[in-house]
Parts: C-alpha cells; structure tokens; sequence
C-alpha cells in the first residue's frame, strides 16, 4: 500500500494531495503545471515536500522531513524520455539494477525484445525504447512504479501495443503504480482509478474498476 498525503508550496498555487494506492493503476489526470510530475518526484525522493506523511508498505519515506533516501526507498521510476544509458546494450541497461536475472529474461520475454538485446538505444525506435526502459524498472523489482507520460512521444499504434504490455507486466508484478498522462482516452483504458488534478488538489476521483466491476472508493 502506496500512502501519499503531502503538501507542497508551488510558484502558482499551494499543492495538497491525499491518496492512497493499493495492488493497483493509478492515473493522475489534469492540464500541464496541474502538479503530477511534482506528486511523482515527491514520491520518488526527487523533490521534497513541506510538509506530510509518504508511506510505502512499512516504510515511512517521509513524515515532516526525508527518512528514506532515494537510493532506498525501492521505487521504479520511468520517465518521459525513458533515460536510457546511450553506452550501453539494451541488455546492459536492463541488466542495470537488476536483481533476479531470470525474471529479467521473462520480461524480455514477455515483451519481445529479445532480438533487441544486442542492440544501442540508438539503434531501436521509440516504442523499443519504452518497452526496455520498463522492463529496467521492473527488472529492479520495485515495490512501486511511477510512469511520467511514458506513451507520449509514440504513434498511436505503437501507443496501444504499449498500453496492453503495461497492463501485461502488472499482471506479472501486481505492485502500486502510479501514471501521469494527458491522454483522456489512455486513463480510461488503464487506471483501475482516475485521480483529477486541478491546480494542486484533487477536484474529482472515478470509480474504481475491480475485475470489470465499478467500486467507488
């Protein structure tokens, strides 16, 4: 269980959010400079907050002050941009943290990319590039995940292979994770719950969707 409930003064206005995450997808939906990204760096031990209390599972990350570095708080992030190192093999870069070779190959597997793993960054399109910066954060075996518009820069077809590999892998590791996006469309398809930002607070929360099921939180 993923507990987030921060505070935050922001140039624009005052960020307050309260929520919590189980075995779950999780979407935070709002226009630009609505707040997501900070939640997400907040989360992750990238930024911090003023005030309030994150907890991960038994772990208190934060309660007034940083208690867990970034280094330890186990928490997948996947980027924008991906972030993947330019130097290395696709393998290499998901070997890169790894704690279980085995489950890293069933990724791999899962996701076809085998034929990939010899291969530069530069070397793969961009939906590549999604496909192994997600098996890297998965590959670390994290209590969480964080997904910052990770869809955005793809076509819309190589955009959908991607969303069912998204909800594939989190069949396989059943965790809390966390997705910004600005893609109505995208939230609908794969948040098990759609959180509403507006200027730093929650204006609104769906229904959960459990097994086909709405269940309202």
């Amino acid at each position: 269980m993923l507990t987030v409930d921060i505070q935050k003064q922001l140039p624009h206005f005052y960020l307050n959010i309260q929520f919590s995450a189980s075995n779950e997808i999780i979407v935070l939906f709002g226009p630009s400079g609505s707040g997501k990204t900070t939640i997400l760096n907040c989360i992750s031990g990238l930024d911090q907050p003023d005030s309030g209390v994150i907890r991960l599972n038994e772990t208190t990350f934060f309660d007034g002050k940083p208690l867990v570095t970034i280094q330890n708080r186990n928490i997948g992030y996947l980027f924008q941009e991906y972030a993947l190192f330019p130097h290395m093999t696709v393998w290499k870069n998901i070997a890169y943290g790894m704690k279980n070779e085995a489950f890293a190959k069933d990724l791999i597997q899962e996701l076809r990319i085998e034929h990939l793993t010899a291969k530069y960054p530069s070397e793969i399109s961009g939906g590549e590039k999604q496909r192994v910066a997600l098996i890297r954060a998965i590959a670390t075996e994290p209590a969480a995940l964080l997904l910052d518009e990770p869809f955005s820069a793809l076509d819309n077809d190589t955009r959908e292979k991607s969303h069912e590999e998204l909800l594939r892998v989190h069949q396989l590791w059943r965790i809390p994770i966390i997705l910004v996006t600005h893609n109505h469309n995208e939230a609908e398809k794969l948040g098990n719950r759609i959180l509403y930002l507006k200027e730093g607070k929650i204006v609104e929360k769906n229904p959960r969707k459990d097994s086909g099921t709405l269940v309202f939180p």
